[in-house]
Protein backbone atom coordinates (compact mmCIF):
# COMPACT_ATOMS: atom_id res chain seq x y z
CA UNK A 1 0.00 0.00 0.00
CA UNK A 2 1.14 3.79 -0.77
CA UNK A 3 2.68 5.16 2.22
CA UNK A 4 1.25 8.88 1.70
CA UNK A 5 -2.53 7.68 0.11
CA UNK A 6 -5.06 10.14 1.64
CA UNK A 7 -7.92 7.55 2.39
CA UNK A 8 -11.71 8.55 3.70
CA UNK A 9 -14.51 6.54 5.13
CA UNK A 10 -17.84 6.85 4.11
CA UNK A 11 -20.84 5.29 6.11
CA UNK A 12 -24.59 5.73 5.55
CA UNK A 13 -24.92 6.48 9.15
CA UNK A 14 -23.75 6.58 12.24
CA UNK A 15 -27.38 5.95 14.90
CA UNK A 16 -27.69 2.36 15.83
CA UNK A 17 -25.08 0.03 17.23
CA UNK A 18 -25.07 -3.10 15.54
CA UNK A 19 -23.13 -5.23 12.81
CA UNK A 20 -22.87 -2.37 10.44
CA UNK A 21 -21.53 0.03 13.23
CA UNK A 22 -18.51 -3.14 13.79
CA UNK A 23 -17.52 -3.25 10.14
CA UNK A 24 -16.65 0.83 10.11
CA UNK A 25 -15.12 0.13 13.22
CA UNK A 26 -12.79 -1.89 11.84
CA UNK A 27 -12.30 -0.22 8.73
CA UNK A 28 -11.54 2.98 10.80
CA UNK A 29 -8.77 0.49 13.05
CA UNK A 30 -7.71 -0.07 9.63
CA UNK A 31 -6.74 3.47 8.25
CA UNK A 32 -7.40 5.43 11.57
CA UNK A 33 -6.00 8.82 9.81
CA UNK A 34 -8.97 8.77 7.84
CA UNK A 35 -11.28 10.68 8.35
CA UNK A 36 -15.31 9.30 8.86
CA UNK A 37 -17.93 10.90 6.35
CA UNK A 38 -21.25 10.24 7.41
CA UNK A 39 -24.89 11.83 6.48
CA UNK A 40 -26.21 11.89 10.28
CA UNK A 41 -24.18 10.66 13.85
CA UNK A 42 -25.51 10.67 17.17
CA UNK A 43 -23.63 12.17 20.18
CA UNK A 44 -23.02 9.19 21.47
CA UNK A 45 -20.91 7.61 18.15
CA UNK A 46 -19.09 11.41 17.65
CA UNK A 47 -18.31 11.28 21.32
CA UNK A 48 -16.90 7.90 20.64
CA UNK A 49 -14.64 8.60 17.90
CA UNK A 50 -13.59 12.02 19.53
CA UNK A 51 -12.43 9.74 22.91
CA UNK A 52 -10.53 7.50 19.74
CA UNK A 53 -8.85 10.80 18.30
CA UNK A 54 -10.69 10.12 14.68
CA UNK A 55 -12.55 13.12 12.55
CA UNK A 56 -16.19 12.62 12.16
CA UNK A 57 -17.57 14.90 9.42
CA UNK A 58 -21.97 15.21 9.07
CA UNK A 59 -23.55 16.30 6.21
CA UNK A 60 -26.04 19.36 6.48
CA UNK A 61 -28.86 16.17 7.21
CA UNK A 62 -27.66 16.24 10.71
CA UNK A 63 -28.94 19.30 11.31
CA UNK A 64 -32.58 18.33 10.47
CA UNK A 65 -34.90 18.47 13.39
CA UNK A 66 -33.85 15.24 14.81
CA UNK A 67 -32.26 13.67 12.39
CA UNK A 68 -31.00 10.92 14.83
CA UNK A 69 -34.57 9.88 15.58
CA UNK A 70 -36.12 11.04 12.31
CA UNK A 71 -33.12 9.06 10.26
CA UNK A 72 -35.34 6.37 9.11
CA UNK A 73 -37.99 7.96 7.73
CA UNK A 74 -35.93 11.18 6.21
CA UNK A 75 -34.12 8.22 4.16
CA UNK A 76 -37.36 7.50 2.27
CA UNK A 77 -36.84 10.71 0.49
CA UNK A 78 -34.17 10.43 -1.14
CA UNK A 79 -31.65 13.08 1.34
CA UNK A 80 -29.14 10.57 2.73
CA UNK A 81 -28.39 10.30 -1.26
CA UNK A 82 -28.52 13.65 -1.69
CA UNK A 83 -26.01 14.18 1.53
CA UNK A 84 -23.85 11.86 0.72
CA UNK A 85 -22.98 13.36 -3.01
CA UNK A 86 -22.56 16.50 -1.61
CA UNK A 87 -18.90 15.84 0.11
CA UNK A 88 -15.94 16.92 -1.79
CA UNK A 89 -13.60 13.82 -1.87
CA UNK A 90 -11.28 15.28 -4.48
CA UNK A 91 -8.07 15.19 -2.32
CA UNK A 92 -8.07 11.72 -1.47
CA UNK A 93 -6.40 8.99 -3.05
CA UNK A 94 -8.94 6.41 -1.95
CA UNK A 95 -12.29 6.31 -0.24
CA UNK A 96 -13.64 3.34 1.76
CA UNK A 97 -17.02 2.85 2.13
CA UNK A 98 -19.23 0.47 3.90
CA UNK A 99 -22.88 0.72 2.36
CA UNK A 100 -25.75 -0.48 3.22
CA UNK A 101 -28.12 1.71 1.10
CA UNK A 102 -26.16 4.98 0.78
CA UNK A 103 -22.32 5.48 1.02
CA UNK A 104 -21.92 3.86 -2.22
CA UNK A 105 -23.35 6.85 -3.91
CA UNK A 106 -19.88 8.68 -3.08
CA UNK A 107 -18.48 10.89 -6.12
CA UNK A 108 -14.98 10.58 -6.96
CA UNK A 109 -12.96 12.10 -9.72
CA UNK A 110 -11.05 9.47 -11.96
CA UNK A 111 -7.82 9.57 -9.69
CA UNK A 112 -9.63 8.44 -7.02
CA UNK A 113 -10.45 4.82 -6.05
CA UNK A 114 -13.26 3.76 -4.62
CA UNK A 115 -14.20 0.56 -3.01
CA UNK A 116 -17.46 -0.41 -1.34
CA UNK A 117 -17.75 -3.18 1.93
CA UNK A 118 -21.27 -3.73 0.69
CA UNK A 119 -23.42 -5.15 3.75
CA UNK A 120 -26.52 -5.33 1.51
CA UNK A 121 -28.00 -3.76 -1.71
CA UNK A 122 -30.79 -1.63 -0.09
CA UNK A 123 -33.42 -3.50 1.20
CA UNK A 124 -35.95 -0.72 1.32
CA UNK A 125 -36.00 -0.24 -2.27
CA UNK A 126 -34.92 -3.44 -3.77
CA UNK A 127 -36.93 -5.72 -1.32
CA UNK A 128 -39.81 -3.19 0.64
CA UNK A 129 -42.73 -5.47 1.02
CA UNK A 130 -40.25 -7.59 3.16
CA UNK A 131 -39.13 -4.39 5.19
CA UNK A 132 -41.77 -2.65 5.12
CA UNK A 133 -44.41 -5.35 6.01
CA UNK A 134 -44.73 -4.59 9.52
CA UNK A 135 -43.71 -0.89 9.27
CA UNK A 136 -46.68 0.94 10.76
CA UNK A 137 -44.55 4.58 9.38
CA UNK A 138 -46.27 6.17 12.90
CA UNK A 139 -49.92 6.08 11.50
CA UNK A 140 -53.04 4.48 12.01
CA UNK A 141 -52.64 0.79 10.27
CA UNK A 142 -55.52 1.42 7.59
CA UNK A 143 -53.44 4.65 6.41
CA UNK A 144 -50.69 2.01 5.96
CA UNK A 145 -51.51 1.68 1.99
CA UNK A 146 -52.01 5.40 1.59
CA UNK A 147 -48.47 5.32 3.25
CA UNK A 148 -46.88 3.13 1.05
CA UNK A 149 -48.93 5.13 -2.28
CA UNK A 150 -46.55 8.01 -1.58
CA UNK A 151 -43.52 5.82 -0.74
CA UNK A 152 -43.60 4.10 -3.60
CA UNK A 153 -42.33 7.20 -6.34
CA UNK A 154 -39.27 7.63 -4.05
CA UNK A 155 -38.23 3.78 -4.14
CA UNK A 156 -38.38 3.86 -7.97
CA UNK A 157 -36.13 6.81 -7.67
CA UNK A 158 -33.99 5.17 -5.36
CA UNK A 159 -33.57 1.95 -7.92
CA UNK A 160 -32.87 4.38 -11.15
CA UNK A 161 -30.41 6.13 -9.11
CA UNK A 162 -28.74 3.17 -7.24
CA UNK A 163 -27.21 0.78 -10.33
CA UNK A 164 -25.39 3.63 -11.77
CA UNK A 165 -24.09 4.44 -8.61
CA UNK A 166 -22.94 1.12 -7.78
CA UNK A 167 -20.81 0.50 -10.89
CA UNK A 168 -18.92 4.20 -10.39
CA UNK A 169 -17.46 2.17 -7.67
CA UNK A 170 -13.74 0.98 -8.94
CA UNK A 171 -14.66 -2.48 -6.56
CA UNK A 172 -17.59 -3.53 -4.37
CA UNK A 173 -16.15 -6.23 -1.63
CA UNK A 174 -19.84 -8.06 -0.62
CA UNK A 175 -19.81 -9.49 3.52
CA UNK A 176 -21.56 -12.81 2.46
CA UNK A 177 -22.77 -15.20 -0.53
CA UNK A 178 -26.08 -13.87 -0.34
CA UNK A 179 -25.13 -10.11 -0.79
CA UNK A 180 -22.92 -11.32 -3.48
CA UNK A 181 -25.50 -13.02 -5.37
CA UNK A 182 -27.98 -9.88 -4.73
CA UNK A 183 -25.50 -7.79 -6.19
CA UNK A 184 -25.06 -9.72 -9.09
CA UNK A 185 -28.50 -9.61 -9.45
CA UNK A 186 -29.87 -6.22 -9.21
CA UNK A 187 -26.28 -4.61 -10.55
CA UNK A 188 -24.71 -7.00 -12.52
CA UNK A 189 -21.81 -6.42 -10.89
CA UNK A 190 -19.34 -9.34 -9.69
CA UNK A 191 -17.69 -8.83 -6.04
CA UNK A 192 -15.55 -10.93 -3.79
CA UNK A 193 -16.30 -11.94 -0.60
CA UNK A 194 -14.78 -11.28 2.72
CA UNK A 195 -16.89 -11.97 6.11
CA UNK A 196 -17.30 -10.20 9.03
CA UNK A 197 -15.72 -10.92 11.91
CA UNK A 198 -16.20 -12.11 15.62
CA UNK A 199 -14.23 -10.58 18.64
CA UNK A 200 -15.00 -12.06 21.85
CA UNK A 201 -13.36 -11.04 25.02
CA UNK A 202 -10.80 -12.42 26.28
CA UNK A 203 -12.69 -13.21 29.49
CA UNK A 204 -16.49 -13.41 30.61
CA UNK A 205 -18.34 -13.25 33.70
CA UNK A 206 -20.29 -16.38 34.01
CA UNK A 207 -23.90 -15.80 34.40
CA UNK A 208 -25.42 -17.31 37.06
CA UNK A 209 -28.52 -17.98 35.09
CA UNK A 210 -29.22 -20.65 33.08
CA UNK A 211 -31.65 -22.23 30.74
CA UNK A 212 -33.10 -19.18 28.78
CA UNK A 213 -33.10 -18.47 25.05
CA UNK A 214 -32.00 -15.54 23.97
CA UNK A 215 -32.43 -12.73 21.09
CA UNK A 216 -29.92 -10.02 20.08
CA UNK A 217 -31.29 -7.88 17.68
CA UNK A 218 -31.90 -4.28 16.25
CA UNK A 219 -36.07 -4.37 17.16
CA UNK A 220 -37.31 -3.96 13.28
CA UNK A 221 -39.99 -5.78 11.71
CA UNK A 222 -38.58 -7.57 9.34
CA UNK A 223 -36.19 -9.22 11.74
CA UNK A 224 -39.09 -11.18 12.68
CA UNK A 225 -38.81 -11.04 16.33
CA UNK A 226 -42.68 -11.87 16.83
CA UNK A 227 -42.01 -15.69 15.84
CA UNK A 228 -39.74 -15.89 18.76
CA UNK A 229 -41.92 -14.51 21.49
CA UNK A 230 -45.00 -16.50 20.10
CA UNK A 231 -43.06 -19.76 20.01
CA UNK A 232 -41.61 -19.52 23.30
CA UNK A 233 -44.83 -18.41 24.98
CA UNK A 234 -46.75 -21.63 23.36
CA UNK A 235 -44.23 -23.96 24.40
CA UNK A 236 -43.20 -22.57 28.02
CA UNK A 237 -39.72 -21.52 27.43
CA UNK A 238 -38.17 -18.90 28.97
CA UNK A 239 -36.83 -15.94 26.41
CA UNK A 240 -34.41 -12.85 26.92
CA UNK A 241 -34.87 -10.16 23.73
CA UNK A 242 -31.66 -7.82 23.87
CA UNK A 243 -32.18 -4.75 21.86
CA UNK A 244 -33.70 -1.61 21.16
CA UNK A 245 -35.53 -0.43 18.05
CA UNK A 246 -38.79 1.10 16.41
CA UNK A 247 -40.67 -2.57 16.88
CA UNK A 248 -40.67 -2.33 20.54
CA UNK A 249 -43.65 -1.47 21.48
CA UNK A 250 -45.55 -3.89 19.26
CA UNK A 251 -43.62 -6.75 20.00
CA UNK A 252 -43.91 -5.78 23.96
CA UNK A 253 -47.89 -6.01 23.25
CA UNK A 254 -47.23 -9.64 22.18
CA UNK A 255 -45.17 -10.81 24.75
CA UNK A 256 -46.65 -12.75 28.38
CA UNK A 257 -44.57 -13.78 31.10
CA UNK A 258 -42.00 -16.14 29.76
CA UNK A 259 -40.63 -13.34 27.58
CA UNK A 260 -38.23 -10.72 29.05
CA UNK A 261 -37.24 -7.11 27.58
CA UNK A 262 -33.47 -6.06 28.54
CA UNK A 263 -33.30 -3.27 25.92
CA UNK A 264 -29.93 -2.36 24.86
CA UNK A 265 -27.27 -3.48 27.20
CA UNK A 266 -23.19 -2.99 27.72
CA UNK A 267 -20.69 -5.35 25.91
CA UNK A 268 -20.13 -7.03 29.29
CA UNK A 269 -23.73 -7.76 30.34
CA UNK A 270 -24.23 -8.93 26.41
CA UNK A 271 -21.62 -11.78 26.72
CA UNK A 272 -22.89 -12.87 30.09
CA UNK A 273 -26.26 -13.36 28.72
CA UNK A 274 -24.34 -15.45 25.80
CA UNK A 275 -22.57 -17.17 27.94
CA UNK A 276 -25.48 -18.43 30.05
CA UNK A 277 -27.87 -19.19 27.33
CA UNK A 278 -29.21 -22.35 26.23
CA UNK A 279 -29.22 -21.25 22.73
CA UNK A 280 -29.35 -18.39 20.35
CA UNK A 281 -32.48 -17.84 18.42
CA UNK A 282 -32.33 -15.94 15.09
CA UNK A 283 -35.17 -15.50 13.64
CA UNK A 284 -34.01 -13.34 10.49
CA UNK A 285 -32.71 -13.57 7.10
CA UNK A 286 -29.89 -11.94 7.69
CA UNK A 287 -27.00 -11.45 4.91
CA UNK A 288 -24.22 -12.13 7.05
CA UNK A 289 -24.84 -11.75 11.21
CA UNK A 290 -22.92 -11.30 13.55
CA UNK A 291 -24.32 -12.07 16.41
CA UNK A 292 -24.46 -16.12 15.49
CA UNK A 293 -20.72 -16.03 15.53
CA UNK A 294 -20.69 -14.51 19.21
CA UNK A 295 -23.08 -17.00 20.38
CA UNK A 296 -21.03 -19.91 19.39
CA UNK A 297 -17.69 -17.55 19.92
CA UNK A 298 -19.25 -17.90 23.27
CA UNK A 299 -19.48 -21.57 23.50
CA UNK A 300 -23.46 -21.65 22.66
CA UNK A 301 -25.37 -23.05 19.86
CA UNK A 302 -27.38 -21.36 17.52
CA UNK A 303 -31.21 -22.13 16.33
CA UNK A 304 -31.34 -20.45 12.89
CA UNK A 305 -33.87 -19.47 9.93
CA UNK A 306 -32.67 -21.77 7.08
CA UNK A 307 -32.13 -18.67 4.91
CA UNK A 308 -28.86 -15.99 4.61
CA UNK A 309 -26.15 -15.52 6.00
CA UNK A 310 -26.65 -18.28 9.07
CA UNK A 311 -26.11 -21.04 6.12
CA UNK A 312 -22.53 -20.15 6.10
CA UNK A 313 -21.92 -19.71 9.94
CA UNK A 314 -23.90 -22.57 11.28
CA UNK A 315 -23.42 -26.36 11.08
CA UNK A 316 -26.05 -27.89 11.73
CA UNK A 317 -26.03 -30.91 14.04
CA UNK A 318 -22.51 -29.34 15.50
CA UNK A 319 -23.17 -26.34 15.66
CA UNK A 320 -27.26 -25.70 15.34
CA UNK A 321 -29.77 -26.62 13.80
CA UNK A 322 -32.00 -24.92 11.66
CA UNK A 323 -36.32 -24.37 11.46
CA UNK A 324 -37.54 -24.24 7.95
CA UNK A 325 -40.42 -21.51 7.67
CA UNK A 326 -40.34 -18.27 9.26
CA UNK A 327 -43.60 -19.41 11.45
CA UNK A 328 -43.50 -19.86 15.33
CA UNK A 329 -45.02 -22.98 14.24
CA UNK A 330 -42.04 -24.31 12.60
CA UNK A 331 -39.93 -22.60 15.09
CA UNK A 332 -41.31 -23.74 18.34
CA UNK A 333 -41.18 -27.36 16.66
CA UNK A 334 -37.57 -26.37 16.38
CA UNK A 335 -36.73 -25.71 19.84
CA UNK A 336 -38.75 -29.33 20.81
CA UNK A 337 -36.16 -30.81 18.42
CA UNK A 338 -33.17 -28.89 19.80
CA UNK A 339 -33.88 -29.84 23.47
CA UNK A 340 -33.15 -33.66 22.47
CA UNK A 341 -29.91 -32.83 21.19
CA UNK A 342 -26.49 -31.92 22.73
CA UNK A 343 -23.94 -29.59 21.36
CA UNK A 344 -20.21 -29.40 21.90
CA UNK A 345 -19.15 -25.71 23.05
CA UNK A 346 -16.07 -26.41 21.94
CA UNK A 347 -16.97 -27.02 18.64
CA UNK A 348 -18.88 -24.06 18.66
CA UNK A 349 -15.38 -21.69 19.39
CA UNK A 350 -13.93 -23.03 16.93
CA UNK A 351 -16.38 -22.47 14.28
CA UNK A 352 -16.27 -18.50 15.44
CA UNK A 353 -12.51 -18.60 15.61
CA UNK A 354 -12.60 -18.88 11.54
CA UNK A 355 -14.14 -15.87 11.20
CA UNK A 356 -11.69 -13.33 13.33
CA UNK A 357 -11.27 -9.92 13.19
CA UNK A 358 -7.21 -10.73 12.10
CA UNK A 359 -9.24 -12.76 9.05
CA UNK A 360 -10.98 -10.10 8.40
CA UNK A 361 -7.74 -7.13 8.06
CA UNK A 362 -5.76 -8.76 6.36
CA UNK A 363 -8.51 -9.97 3.36
CA UNK A 364 -9.34 -5.83 3.34
CA UNK A 365 -5.82 -4.52 3.37
CA UNK A 366 -4.79 -7.57 -0.02
CA UNK A 367 -8.04 -6.45 -1.41
CA UNK A 368 -6.86 -2.54 -1.24
CA UNK A 369 -3.21 -3.51 -2.21
CA UNK A 370 -4.77 -5.14 -5.25
CA UNK A 371 -7.04 -2.54 -6.42
CA UNK A 372 -3.94 0.10 -6.13
CA UNK A 373 -1.19 -1.77 -8.18
CA UNK A 374 -4.08 -3.10 -11.08
CA UNK A 375 -4.98 0.70 -11.09
CA UNK A 376 -1.19 2.02 -10.78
Amino acid sequence: MEVNMKVAIVCDDLVQHGGAEKIIEAISDIFPEAPIYTTVASKKWLDYFREKDRRVITSFLNRFPFASKLNRYYSIFYYHVLAIESFDFSNYDLVFSISSRYAHFAITNPATKHICYLNTPGRMFWEPFDYFENESFGVPYFLKGTAMFFIRPFIFLMRLADVPAMKRVDLVISNSKITQERLKKYHGVESPITHPFCSPPLTVKTSAEEGYYLILTRLVSWKRVDIAIRACEKIGKKLKIVGEGPDMKRLQSLAGENVEFLGRVPDETKWELLSGCRALINTQKEDFGIVPLEAMASGKPVIAYRAGGALETVVEGKTGVFFEEQTAESLSNCIERFEKMTFDSDSCIKRAEQFSSENFRCSILEKVNDLICTKS
